[in-house]
């Protein structure tokens, strides 16, 4: 794919919502909506925030592989990026991406026990848009 670090990350950075996916302890593939990411350190590594007590971060402890899928509804376009998720509960991680207003969903403050990081690393992806997909190493 020509340039995909442009296109994916304005992709990335104009969605609202992703869709990250994991497997459960049954082997079924399992996908949730997120707010958008963070932080991103071009396509390769992107961060979000999560609730510590979520099935998800439960489940990425025991099997980091995942997926995240990002949606431009306008032109009918999505990639989807395939890697690994580390959990992130350092005082540092937790600072690095809290925002103004994050209390809505920590009513601790940044050191709620019930808010991490999830730092998504991706290998490869696969972008769709004009009615064809085409693969990608990143």
């Amino acid at each position: 794919m020509k340039d995909a670090e442009k296109t994916v990350g304005k992709m990335i950075d104009k969605s609202s919502t992703s869709f990250i996916s994991y497997v459960d302890d049954e082997g079924y593939p399992i996908t949730k909506a997120m707010l958008k990411p963070r932080e991103r350190e071009g396509i390769k590594t992107i961060y979000f925030s999560t609730n510590t007590s979520s099935n998800k971060v439960k489940y990425f402890k025991q099997n980091n592989k995942a997926s995240v899928y990002f949606v431009d509804r306008r032109f009918f376009r999505g990639v989807s990026l395939v890697g690994t998720v580390e959990v992130l509960e350092t005082q540092e991680a937790k600072e690095r991406i809290w925002q103004k207003g994050d209390t809505l969903y920590y009513k601790e403050g940044v050191t709620d026990p019930d808010y991490c990081v999830l730092k998504f690393t991706a290998e490869k992806g696969r972008y769709y848009s004009n009615f064809r997909s085409e693969d990608f190493e990143i």
